[in-house]
């Protein structure tokens, strides 16, 4: 027994569509599976330095979480090789792939034969939202809704280029959403949440100019989490004009830039020189999601 899964990162938000419009893109967890007598979780990439190898890993934690779910007090042990080059803590989508890598774990071992409808609902039950789930189970971007009950529509992208702009340090989604407000006035509720019908709409008719304008309008999230990264004014003037837009990747400190793909590698170079205390990733949309596979193994 042994096989391999492989989940995208993703990016959220997009601006306005707080909560509910995600992204996949081409970077990766990748996991190799194989039976063996007890568990273990083993990290091949530097990313992943310190991770828990036992059973307190949040893969292993998802899969049995799940297992319990359909009935099942244990799994069979395997031993996990786990490689990524998703930056942690950056905004990128990494717990996510997990919750997703947790969830295809448990449905080969048991062989539960979920499809992917049943597999991100549980993702969106465990996550709380669907906008970074949905598209590294699904790929393309999505959006979603999720209460009582979940609806999503994924919709194509085409003609872009995301550029992810990496600082140096982390920023957990939990300090992120603690300075968000707790209400919001009724007024500015409405015009917030016309910004996020227009970028919908810019999204259905690839029209990536106008998205940027509204991500330049966002109300929800940006305005406060901004204040959590110091650089976050001075990029998007730097930017200004060069891009089609500029937006802050989920709870950040990430930022991504759509961009011309004609016209980025012109540019690439020159951003890096100019700022290169930053990652700058230039990446393509995902629109497979998250994939599992059989490995053929030698007797």
């Amino acid at each position: 027994m042994s096989w391999a899964i492989k989940v995208p990162a993703s990016t959220s938000n997009l601006g306005a569509g707080f909560d509910s419009i995600g992204l996949a893109l081409n970077l990766y967890l990748e996991l190799t599976v194989t039976a063996s007598d007890q568990w273990e979780f083993v990290p091949l990439s530097k990313s992943l330095e310190g991770i828990p190898t036992g059973k307190n890993n949040l893969v292993y934690e998802i899969a049995s979480q799940v297992a319990e779910q359909f009935g099942y007090s244990e799994m069979p042990p395997c031993q996990v090789e786990m490689t990524s080059n998703i930056p942690l803590a950056r905004g990128l989508g990494s717990s996510a792939t997990a919750i997703i890598a947790g969830i295809e774990l448990a449905n080969e071992i048991l062989q539960l034969n979920l499809d992917k409808e049943q597999k991100l609902e549980i993702a969106t039950a465990i996550e709380g939202h669907p906008d970074n789930v949905a598209p590294s189970l699904m790929g393309g971007c999505v959006i979603g809704h999720y209460d009582t009950e979940l609806n999503w529509l994924k919709l194509p992208v085409e003609g872009v280029t995301f550029v992810a702009i990496v600082p140096s340090f982390e920023l957990k989604t939990t300090e992120a959403r603690a300075v968000l407000p707790e209400q919001m006035e009724y007024k500015k509720s409405v015009h917030a949440s016309s910004i996020a019908n227009v970028s919908v709409a810019a999204i259905c008719s690839q029209n990536w100019d106008l998205l940027g304008e509204m991500m330049k309008k966002d109300l929800f999230h940006q305005p406060y989490r901004k204040s959590l990264i110091p650089h976050y004014d001075e990029l998007a003037a730097y930017l200004e004009g060069k891009v089609h837009g500029l937006f802050l990747s989920g709870a950040g400190p990430t930022m991504i830039a759509m961009v011309n793909p004609d016209r980025l590698y012109d540019k690439l170079e020159e951003w890096q020189q100019d700022y290169p205390q930053m990652e700058w990733l230039p990446l393509k949309v995902e629109n497979e999601g998250a994939v599992s596979q059989k490995l053929n193994v030698m007797p």
